[in-house]
């Protein structure tokens, strides 16, 4: 085993990960949580010129979507919209996500936990994207907080989201906490999966949270995957190891995670105004280093913590020893320097504290730990299958900065291939009608096109033999649009209205004309048995033709030449005339045949009708 634990010096890719702004925030006067811990550690980091070691990152804030990962969407919601000034007006919600005392209600509580929760899940990508060996984001840890409600001055889970992001590579995941706390909302959320192993060392008895027992073990498949070692006050640094490396050791021989979670909170530290260990700066940090040497994946977070000076200490010196640098035991100048004094020290030493856990205690709890491990299979597997689907990117297409040039082969990948589309209900199938029938000219046009590349000079030839096109094909055009305009003009003079003679129960019927310049409108009253006069019904309204000059008008505007039509006009009419006489000639002669036949006539719209006479029925004219 403990090849495993064999500690390479080899430099280790670190990316670093912090919010300018999650120092802004306060729970509060008088609660011990200060967010302004997190800026007092990152000044030591600067002025210790650990930035220049490794890659420092600002944290894109988490969205509401990716935080439901985990917690219910009525609890991101009420966080969402809670305020100090609409407290009052929620207060039957604060009960039920247990929002109050140790959680309260504090401006920018929401902003909070997206700077807190975004720093995690982005280091975790850094992790999985292989672009980092370490990722450290001291801002989160919140290990408290469960899915439907806030808990341990923790609201959302970070933690927990990133071990989401982690189990989408890998097959186990292993998270240590060695917080003072017990480490609950994390082991609750996986407590039934074998997929993530927690551990935890922590305070255990009449403390928060009041859970963490040696005998809680997981249930269902997560059975025996829960590690509790339940320790009580003043552990020291060197029972504290002997405790600590046999178990990480055994679990990471027997379980063999594809990636670490470790939760450095410092209220562990000696000295702390919540905590009752009585572990040193260097022996808390004893535990990290242990854990960087199993070379696995490894991404560290912040916790608790409460004295606030000797957090930034801690965490300070633990960033250097991730990075493999020694730092000064004398602190730089920095601009939290007071703080510091009198020691102005990197380091937090012991004290004198009892150490109320036994060697047979110590001894006792370690057997239990064992025998639970025995219990399950060495390195459980898991399915094959592919990686889930990552919703981040959805959200970054609207966050894209458009001063960052993308390149082609990005931008096909955004592109979707029209035949990978459905066809509509409306379109039916038209549309690949469509694409198979234009396969051909769309192929024609290509080569055309590439064709008209060849050389200029055949580019000139073609733009003449075009020019000399158009011309020809004008004076074509021209001439077509006089035959038409003089067809539609011997269409609508010569057109003749043909009528069905009504039946017995319809004894007449009116025709009627469209009025116009020397147009005249004319009755046609067709008698059957007695003189009835009948008005037109709308059904029979289909033989009402109306023939206006406005018509002819319109047509002849499409034309930009009509002058040369214009001028035959009156020959046309002329002729048009004539032949209606002799029509009307032909109609006297028909009706006196067949006088139940339909009645074919022809109007003039120009000059009325004559009455006609007709034996052996009257047909009146009236004009």
């Amino acid at each position: 085993m403990a090849t495993l634990a064999g500690h390479s010096k080899s430099k280790k890719r670190v990316s670093y990960f912090y919010d300018e702004d999650v120092g802004n925030f306060t729970y509060g006067q008088g609660h011990p949580m200060k967010p302004h811990r997190m800026r007092m550690v990152h000044d030591l980091v600067v002025n210790y010129n650990l930035f220049k070691k490794m890659e420092v990152l600002s944290p894109k804030r988490a969205t509401p979507r990716q935080m439901t990962r985990f917690h219910t969407d009525e609890y991101i919601d009420f966080l969402c919209r809670v305020t100090p000034q609409n407290v009052e007006e929620l207060s039957m919600q604060q009960t039920r996500f247990n929002v109050g005392e140790d959680c309260p209600i504090f401006e920018g509580l929401f902003e909070f936990c997206t700077i807190s929760a975004g720093g995690s899940i982005d280091a975790a990508n850094k992790l999985t994207g292989g672009e980092s060996d370490i990722a450290i984001n001291w801002s989160g840890g919140l290990h408290h907080a469960k899915r439907f409600e806030a808990s341990g001055f923790c609201y959302v889970n970070d933690i927990v989201l990133a071990i989401l992001e982690l189990l989408r590579y890998h097959q186990r995941v292993l998270y240590i906490d060695i917080d003072i706390h017990h480490g609950d909302g994390v082991e609750e959320a996986f407590y039934t999966t074998d997929r993530v192993l927690t551990c935890s060392f922590h305070k255990f008895g009449q403390f928060f949270p009041g859970t963490g027992d040696v005998s809680d073990v997981g249930i269902g498949t997560g059975k025996h995957y829960a590690v509790n070692f339940p320790l009580k006050d003043g552990m020291d640094d060197w029972n504290y190891q002997n405790v600590f490396r046999p178990v990480v050791e055994h679990i990471m021989g027997w379980y063999r995670p594809g990636a670490v979670v470790l939760q450095c909170g410092a209220d562990s530290l000696a000295g702390d105004r919540l905590g009752c260990f009585n572990l040193s700066m260097k022996g808390h940090a004893a535990c990290v280093e242990f854990v960087k040497g199993f070379n696995l994946p490894m991404l560290v977070v912040g916790g608790g913590g409460y004295t606030i000076r000797n957090v930034a200490r801690a965490w300070t010196y633990e960033t250097g020893l991730l990075l493999g640098e020694h730092l000064s035991e004398d602190l730089p100048y920095n601009n939290f320097l007071e703080y510091y004094g009198p020691e102005y020290k990197l380091d937090v030493p012991a004290n004198n504290m009892e150490n109320m856990n036994t060697p047979a205690y110590l001894a006792d709890m370690k057997a239990k730990v064992f025998e639970n491990l025995r219990n399950i299979p060495f390195a459980p597997s898991v399915q094959m299958q592919q990686v889930p689907y990552d919703y981040e990117s959805e959200e970054e297409e609207d966050n894209e900065n458009p001063d960052i040039r993308m390149s082609q082969r990005q931008r096909n990948t955004l592109v979707v291939p029209e035949n990978e589309l459905s066809d509509s209900e409306d379109e039916g199938n038209r549309r690949n009608e469509r694409n198979y029938n234009s396969n051909g000219r769309e192929s024609s046009s290509r080569k055309s096109r590439a064709s008209h590349k060849n050389s200029s000079n055949e580019h000139e030839g073609r733009s003449t033999s075009s020019r000399t096109h158009k011309s020809s094909s004008g004076v074509r055009e021209k001439d077509g649009r006089k035959m038409l305009k003089t067809r539609l003009i011997d269409d609508v003079l010569n057109t003749s209205i043909r009528r069905t003679s009504p039946s017995v129960d319809r004894p007449s019927i009116m025709v009627t004309s469209s009025p116009s310049t020397n147009t005249s409108t004319s009755k046609h009253t067709i008698p059957s048995g007695p003189e009835v006069t009948t008005k037109q019904e709308p059904e029979i309204l289909d033989s009402t033709v109306s023939l206006t000059q406005p018509q002819v008008e319109d047509t002849t505007k499409t034309n930009d030449n009509t002058n040369n039509v214009d001028n035959n006009e009156n020959d046309d009419d002329e002729n048009n005339n004539n032949d209606i006489k002799d029509n009307k000639e032909e109609i006297k002669d028909e009706n006196n045949d067949k006088s139940n036949e339909p009645v074919a006539m022809e109007i003039d719209t120009n000059e009325s009708l004559p009455e006609i006479k007709r034996e052996p029925e009257d047909v009146v004219m009236q004009q």
